[in-house]
């Protein structure tokens, strides 16, 4: 991963003093999708409580072909699953089976333990897939909440628009709306859309944000950005984003407040404690976890 840091005399105000951090995503092939990791970073181990972020393709699959990922465990965090093209089908081990759809909301909080997996429906194979995966670190006191999984359409989320620009809330609040997505910690995440030539100042009262574009350029701090660069706003500033092309913009505006303890990350768990990520390795091997109704499959445990 790459990443500048803005210049002297610091990160504050309005133009390329408004950004703190470039950070450009590795890109893995994941057999027959482009996927583009962004967090964690050397630079940026978590942006608020954003502890992972992938972006799925865009990837066009060979006809009968899709995203197939086995079942596999997390503990200690809350994954969110948004798409531009394509369906997923989720299904984990406390039940859910649920299609996702571009535009809706697919929120697991995994808690104390749950296994799921994800792949194409057989209607979407041979199809195309653009999204974003995330993944929310859970505040200390709530690592061990009981898993659950929420299913959230398009429909139901909350809306704002104005001149050239429409803002969809995923999750927590921002511009006096509130999504019904339940996050255990205060975070925004937003899907912004933008005509040519728009533009939206935003105050989001949060001390990390930041945005990453999905389609077309957008402009912030006085520079261009096209999809693969996070760009991680300085504190305090506003976030005042245009549209400088001649085609629709698109970008996920995302941040939060950090926790004040460090997280482990280990595979796909997460947490403050060792010997807790641990636990979760040898419950996996010894396959202690719940399975999912259905599958006969699984990720074994990586060696490292």
């Amino acid at each position: 991963m790459s990443f500048h840091e803005c210049p002297p005399p610091g990160c504050q105000g309005s133009g390329a003093g408004a950004i703190k951090l470039r950070i450009s995503p590795k890109e893995r092939d994941l057999g027959g999708f482009s996927v583009r990791r962004v967090l964690p970073s050397g630079k940026l181990p978590m942006l608020g409580p954003f502890i992972f972020w992938d972006q799925m393709g865009p990837a066009q699959f060979p006809e009968g072909q899709g995203m197939d990922v086995r079942p596999h465990p997390h503990i200690g965090l809350a994954t969110i699953t948004f798409l531009f093209e394509g369906a997923i089908m989720h299904r984990d081990s406390v039940g859910s089976v649920q299609e996702i759809r571009p535009g809706d909301v697919n929120w697991m909080t995994a808690g104390r333990g749950i296994v799921h997996s994800e792949r194409s429906p057989e209607h979407a194979r041979g199809g195309r897939l653009y999204g974003i995966q995330s993944w929310i670190a859970l505040p200390a006191d709530q690592q061990e909440v009981a898993p659950e999984f929420s299913h959230h359409p398009a429909a139901t989320l909350p809306v704002k628009s104005g001149d050239g620009w429409q803002l969809r809330l995923i999750a927590g609040s921002l511009m006096g709306m509130r999504s019904p997505v339940t996050a255990l910690s205060p975070i925004f995440y937003a899907d912004l859309q933008l005509e040519p030539g728009a533009s939206l100042s935003l105050e989001a009262p949060y001390t990390d944000r930041g945005l990453y574009p999905v389609q077309g350029r957008i402009e912030f701090g006085g520079e261009h950005f096209e999809t693969g660069t996070m760009v991680v706003a300085a504190s305090g500033s506003a976030l005042e984003i245009r549209n400088p092309g001649t085609e629709p913009a698109r970008a996920m505006l995302m941040g939060g407040e950090p926790f004040p303890e460090k997280r482990i990350i280990w595979w796909n768990f997460v947490g403050t404690s060792e010997a807790r990520i641990d636990q979760a390795k040898a419950d996996w091997k010894a396959q202690r976890f719940e399975s999912v109704a259905g599958e006969t499959e699984f990720i074994p445990l990586p060696d490292r």
